[in-house]
């Protein structure tokens, strides 16, 4: 298929909000004196490369080229880049710039910048031009939005922990969730449910999948190493599990029953959302009287994003993926939405776009 735009780099992209992706080429900006430019060799799908193409929250800007859990290996560095050289093996998660200047960005929570973050798609880059994923055969990125990736980890494993991964790491740090012999529930198992059982054995604790459907129980049991499974509409297995859990975290974005979910909380237990339901609806006689707590979280900043690659590659934490041509992309993005796929799809970007 021809290209719809003359420029140096390849990349698929989508025109409008079908959200079909195919060829694209366009310019990168120039490598600034802090700026890394990194080879793209793989790319994870992400939910977030359905959303945005497909124009769902009403600000995508076309021509759109998704993607956000990036790794590759670094082939220009700026003049006063410290961290990179040539040929180094780096990733880039779902930002690339902040102000650097606030509170937050000054504690490495760069996601959470008081002047917002720059995302690594469809959003305003230091130039001015729109920022373009990594469905892409480079990007240019600040040395800061940057990570190494240890020289044991394979790349196409380490791209998915740049959404997927951090998103549920950043919570299970915050929250205490590493303290072995605790418990842990997980709701929903999909690209960064099984990590969350990944994490939660690898910290040691009792983990305990929640899921609609008995097909996924085999898998959290045997295959993810999951201690219990729970189908959540099995109100007598439900109640069996009252105030059993020190911890939850839902990475489910469909509706779930809060009321029923927070029983299972200990005293002081904590409730996180990584998925986004349609709605956040209980009872206050379910959180305050047991000083439960509900939260939400994102991603991560640098420092813990750069934490967990280096606790993934020491622990041999790998997540579970379907590597894939970037020719398969459209028909990826209809399995995901479908969540028909164990338990995220990677592209084989070097190998695929040419």
């Amino acid at each position: 298929m021809a290209a719809t735009a003359n420029g140096e780099c390849l990349g698929w992209a989508a025109r409008d909000p079908s959200g079909f992706l195919s060829p694209y080429e366009f310019n990168r900006r120039p490598v600034g004196s802090d700026d890394v430019s990194i080879s793209i060799m793989y790319c994870g799908i992400c939910y977030a490369d359905v959303v945005w193409p497909r124009n769902i929250l009403g600000t995508s800007k076309y021509p759109l080229v998704p993607g956000h859990e990036i790794s590759g290996i670094v082939r220009v560095v700026g003049t006063n880049v410290q961290r990179f050289k040539v040929g180094d093996r780096v990733g880039v998660g779902t930002i690339v710039d902040s102000c650097r200047e606030c509170e937050y960005c000054d504690d490495h929570l760069e996601n959470y910048c008081s002047k917002g973050s720059v995302h690594t798609f469809d959003a305003v880059d230091s130039d001015g031009t729109i920022t373009k994923g990594g469905f892409s055969s480079y990007i240019v990125v600040h040395e800061r939005y940057c990570y190494n990736i240890p020289e044991n980890y394979p790349l196409e494993l380490a791209a998915p922990l740049l959404c997927a991964g951090i998103t549920v790491y950043n919570p299970m740090m915050k929250h205490n969730m590493n303290q072995p012999g605790k418990s842990l529930g997980i709701i929903g198992l999909g690209g960064l449910g099984h990590l969350a059982v990944k994490f939660g054995k690898a910290f040691g604790l009792k983990v305990t999948v929640f899921s609609t459907s008995i097909s996924k129980k085999e898998e959290s049991l045997n295959v993810l190493g999951a201690d219990h499974f729970v189908i959540s509409s099995d109100q007598e297995a439900m109640a069996a599990l009252t105030k059993s859990l020190d911890f939850i975290i839902n990475t489910a974005s469909g509706d779930i029953p809060f009321d029923s979910l927070l029983q299972l909380l200990k005293t002081t237990g904590v409730l996180v959302l990584v998925g986004f339901p349609s709605e956040v609806k209980f009872s206050p006689m379910h959180l305050a009287p047991a000083a439960r707590s509900v939260t939400g979280s994102i991603t991560g900043g640098t420092k813990q994003t750069q934490e967990m690659l280096n606790f993934c590659a020491t622990n041999k934490i790998y997540p579970d993926i379907e590597l894939i041509p970037i020719q398969y992309v459209n028909e990826a993005l209809e399995r995901l939405i479908k969540k028909d796929v164990k338990y995220r799809f990677v592209i084989d970007v070097a190998n695929s776009l040419k």
